[in-house]
């Protein structure tokens, strides 16, 4: 899952980043309105944390036009500004929940939890596909003949070709949904991690295969 921090303190913005990715999720950071809502229009993301006092477009805004475009990303508003009105203001402008600072992180990704799986009550926590089982919450890959403990970037690889079985995935799409804004990342990443789970797959006596298609990308199908 990938998320959108919006925050201007940098100091702030790099300790919420690094609580993120340590939690599994993929996330980039901006730090004024109107960056937030370029990258918002992206459609890159799954969700988005939003301070309310921002240079250039204030939070509120944003999410104003967000909404005003039909985007229904789950938003999570920050702020050190803990008055009532501006919570009402924000939640009826389509907030999905308000956190105010100071925080502790177990509140943060409990929040961003709790958006996040009301906004896509169809997303199930194991992907299923062949005899091979993944498990979202734990990251576990398993087979009835054992199991795996996939690193992060192995976990968001695979998801992405089992959400899109039979469906060839060019390179550019695993470097944009997963490396995102990182710089000077090389192409063979990507073919380093399906690497990592072809021998994984092999291992667990998989009944589905990643195969690569010369000049277009890989798809994930059954044998």
């Amino acid at each position: 899952m990938r998320l959108l921090l919006a925050e201007d303190e940098h100091s702030l913005s790099r300790a919420i980043i690094t609580i993120l990715e340590r939690n599994g999720y993929q996330a980039d950071a901006v730090y004024d309105g109107e960056e937030a809502l370029t990258a918002l229009e992206s459609g890159r993301y799954d969700g988005a944390v939003l301070d309310i006092m921002m240079p250039k477009m204030d939070g509120l805004t944003v999410l104003k036009q967000v909404r005003a475009r039909q985007n229904q990303i789950p938003v999570l508003l920050l702020t050190a500004r803990a008055e009532i009105d501006d919570k009402v203001e924000g939640l009826d402008l389509g907030a999905n929940d308000y956190l105010t600072k100071p925080f502790a992180a177990k509140e943060l990704l409990a929040r961003i939890r709790a958006m996040t799986r009301l906004s896509s009550p169809q997303t199930d926590s194991i992907l299923s596909l062949g005899n091979i089982r993944l498990n979202r919450m734990t990251f576990e890959l398993s087979s009835s003949f054992g199991s795996f403990q996939l690193a992060t970037k192995e976990f968001q690889v695979l998801e992405l070709l089992m959400t899109s079985p039979n469906s060839c995935l060019p390179v550019e799409r695993f470097l944009e949904r997963i490396w995102g804004t990182e710089q000077d990342v090389d192409r063979d990443v990507v073919w380093m991690y399906l690497s990592y789970l072809r021998k994984k797959l092999s291992a667990l006596h998989a009944d589905i295969r990643i195969r690569s298609i010369e000049g277009e990308g890989y798809l994930l199908e059954l044998i």
